[in-house]
């Protein structure tokens, strides 16, 4: 198991932040050829964040500072260890009423609002045309053999560590920024394990479902997720991590009241959570 995961729904109080925004963060790193970057960026990432002076104006960018860091920071690690491992991930700060992503790879984050899924990022893949070319830019290739590879080797185009792909394999993070209305449901983060096998779409009624059979309750919602990529056939590690924004009570009830019919012939349409719970679970 190479995945690490992070949850701080009390990210002031850990870093001795004074201001009036409260701040949550939460992420997924999807670690490969070892665990020793997932390891040191489910570490680093969030303290590197904390301690950008523009944190408090600019939270996105100081996401995407803290990324790039990270990765200087493994990478000398990694030479002096001669360590080969990389990650991706993925993690979401939520700062007062305003959600700020980053992302490096292929680990994603959705949002599901009022029981729509709301694409907040498009993931690092060696196939997209940008990043192919950017690649080849630099002197790479990329090839498919089982999938699409940088080099004949990793399958993502980005990453923390992977020190001998430098820089075909990137370490530049993107990042993006969404208010929040209040009429949010949950997160969802996960690693490719998951998404590789679950479309977005189908993800609410998963969550919905799991709602009803609960009678309201969120708990264990994240291990049903990672029970459903299983059973569609995943055999990489899976991690999930369900942030509710809403109580997940208010949301089987708006759910069984606007979805009806909907929730049981798509099964893409209704959604569940509860509030600034996270279930986070690994597999």
């Amino acid at each position: 198991m190479e995945d690490r995961h992070v949850c701080l729904p009390t990210f002031n109080q850990l870093f001795g932040l004074s201001d009036p925004v409260d701040r949550a963060y939460f992420a997924v790193f999807d670690g490969h050829g070892g665990v020793d970057a997932a390891r040191y960026a489910a570490v680093h990432v969030h303290a590197n964040a904390a301690h950008q002076p523009e944190l408090p104006t600019d939270p996105a960018g100081a996401l995407k500072e803290a990324f790039r860091r990270t990765d200087e920071m493994f990478l000398w690690k990694a030479k002096r260890e001669r360590l080969q491992s990389g990650s991706t991930g993925v993690c979401a700060l939520i700062a007062g009423k305003t959600l700020h992503i980053a992302w490096l790879g292929d680990s994603q984050v959705i949002l599901v609002q009022q029981g729509q899924v709301v694409k907040l990022m498009e993931p690092h893949k060696p196939e997209r045309q940008d990043e192919k070319e950017r690649i080849e830019a630099l002197g790479g290739f990329v090839s498919h053999m089982d999938c699409w590879r940088v080099n004949g080797t990793l399958a993502v185009s980005r990453a923390i560590g992977d020190v001998f792909q430098k820089p075909y394999v990137s370490g530049e993070a993107d990042s993006a920024s969404r208010e929040l209305t209040g009429s949010e449901d949950y997160l969802l983060l996960a690693c490719d394990g998951f998404f590789d096998v679950v479309p977005h779409r189908e993800v609410a009624g998963l969550v919905q479902s799991h709602l009803v059979r609960q009678q309201g309750s969120g708990l264990h919602v994240a291990e049903l997720l990672v029970a459903a990529a299983r059973e569609r056939g995943s055999h990489d590690n899976i991690t999930v991590m369900v942030v509710f924004l809403r109580d997940p009570q208010q949301l089987l009830e708006s759910g069984a009241q606007g979805a009806g019919d909907s929730l049981v012939d798509e099964r893409s349409r209704g959604f569940g959570s509860e509030p600034m719970n996270q279930t986070p679970r690994r597999s």
